[in-house]
């Protein structure tokens, strides 16, 4: 008895000396953009997206979990190992890609940063600036360890989405249904919520970040198993408060009246009705998810280009030993928070935008990952198991088969016009 004790606990304690990498990307995937589409899925079609979670969180936690042993394995970033495997050509292409997707997704934090503290009537201009220097200051002047535990205590206060769904007091019998219920229709502006939701929760940078996050915390294939089951709890609390946020909507806006909510905000004044607490708890949750991947987004975008195109990265550096790094950084910062305070800027149509790029990108992520994991010259007896090279694969199948269907619909929609 005394020995299986031991050796649970031996478990227990390496599972919280490498917790942090998995446990965060996959949390901080639920920021102002990714609340601004689960509210605004739930808010137009009810209970209708909620099957969507399960094939999604399956598909999401195969990525995180491939992300997370190349980097065990190889001790190399996904941008890297992209570079060194297909050239800096393709790595080129990719990474200037990423940048325009992932400064889209900056613009969003900062909109839902305006957002919630414009609920409490404080202003974006007042808000925007002072959060944009918060995180600066938080990432140039720490260090990884301190970093990542604000970031953890962070992950901690996404519950409060998780209560607010319960006060709105949903019909779970409805929700329990059409989470098992696939609901197909050849709407573009269904077709374009799923790609939306896809790309919302398997944001293309999450991969990067996880990689790099892993090796620069030093996880090798030593604690790969306890890193492995990190990355799984990380994704399913992810797709839970995912979960929540649209049962929320549909039980607070849908069954009222189905609506297009213009921002995440709107969502939080559409819970008013059902209490205080409901409402506070939604706008602390938009406000703290905003203000963390405001930090997170800006640093996936630095680690992966300046890896893949062979510069020093990694906040444990200082501002003379990676000022590329810590330039790209700063940039994304500076021009996200400066785009929101632009008059009559379309933030609405930029957030949902940022995610469905998001889902228009990943095939084009998933494709080298899963030719590089697959390589025994690389990953030797860490290779792929069949099963989650098919579900990838179909995955992939999938997004470009919707993505193709959007655009012919898109099309057809202008040609009669």
């Amino acid at each position: 008895m005394g020995r299986l004790f031991s050796r649970y606990r031996n478990h227990f304690l390496i599972f919280f000396a490498v917790i942090g990498p998995g446990f965060i990307t996959a949390m901080v995937d639920n920021d102002s953009g990714g609340i601004y589409t689960y509210s605004a899925a739930g808010a137009r079609w009810g209970y209708l997206p909620l099957w969507t979670l399960i094939p999604i969180t399956l598909l999401l936690i195969i990525t995180q979990e491939m992300c997370s042993r190349m980097g065990a394995v190889t001790g190399k970033g996904l941008s890297d190992l992209i570079r060194e495997e297909f050239g800096l050509r393709i790595t080129f292409i990719m990474m200037t890609l990423l940048v325009l997707t992932n400064f889209t997704n900056v613009v969003a934090e900062f909109a839902g940063i305006a957002s919630s503290t414009e609920l409490f009537h404080i202003s974006r201009y007042v808000s925007v600036p002072l959060s944009a220097l918060a995180v600066w200051f938080l990432v140039v002047k720490g260090n990884y360890r301190s970093v990542e535990k604000i970031f953890l205590f962070a992950c901690v206060l996404y519950g409060s989405y998780i209560i607010s769904g319960i006060l709105v007091k949903p019909d779970w019998k409805e929700a329990a249904i059409y989470s098992v219920k696939p609901v197909l229709m050849l709407d573009r502006d269904y077709i374009y919520m799923l790609i939306g939701m896809v790309g919302t929760t398997i944001a293309p940078w999450m991969q990067f970040y996880l990689q790099s996050a892993v090796v620069e915390k030093g996880i090798t294939v030593k604690e790969y198993a306890a890193s492995r089951v990190e990355v799984v709890v990380g994704c399913i609390m992810t797709d839970v408060i995912a979960f929540f946020i649209i049962v929320a909507c549909a039980g607070a806006i849908y069954s009222v009246a189905p609506k297009d909510i213009q921002d995440a905000g709107e969502a939080a004044l559409g819970l008013k009705p059902f209490g205080q607490y409901a409402f506070l708890l939604f706008s602390a949750g938009l406000f703290n998810a905003s203000i963390f991947s405001a930090s997170i987004l800006p640093l996936s975008t630095a680690y992966s280009v300046c890896e893949g195109l062979g510069f020093e990265t990694g906040v444990d550096k200082r501002l003379r030993e990676a000022p590329i790094f810590y330039l790209l950084y700063t940039l994304l910062i500076v021009a996200g928070a400066g785009v929101v305070l632009l008059p009559h800027f379309p933030l609405v149509k930029m957030i949902l935008l940022s995610q469905v790029l998001n889902g228009v990108l990943l095939p084009f992520v998933l494709i080298p990952m899963i030719l590089l994991i697959n390589r025994k010259d690389l990953m030797g007896e860490w290779v792929n198991p069949r099963w989650f090279n098919l579900v990838t694969w179909v995955s992939i199948a999938f997004i470009i088969g919707i993505t193709l269907a959007l655009g012919a619909d898109t099309i057809r929609g202008m040609l009669h016009q």
